[in-house]
């Protein structure tokens, strides 16, 4: 699947690289959600997508920093 995909990918990059991801998925669904209220977005289930992908960034963060401690 898709998501397996991409969780595999994530699991392989450091903190600070998925800190990063974090920052720029939330940066999209600000961005989305403003499209949104304009009625200028077409692909609703966009915003879905992003923010499934913030609580898995947000999830391996957490792993992360608990394996380190």
């Amino acid at each position: 699947m898709k998501s397996d995909k991409f969780v595999k990918e994530l699991r392989d990059q450091s903190l600070e690289s998925l800190q990063e991801q974090l920052v720029t998925a939330k940066k999209e669904l600000f961005n989305l959600r403003f499209q949104n209220a304009t009625n200028q977005l077409d692909n609703t289930c966009r915003i879905k997508d992003v923010r499934k992908n913030i609580a898995r960034i947000q999830t391996l963060i957490t792993e992360k920093s608990k394996a380190d401690a």
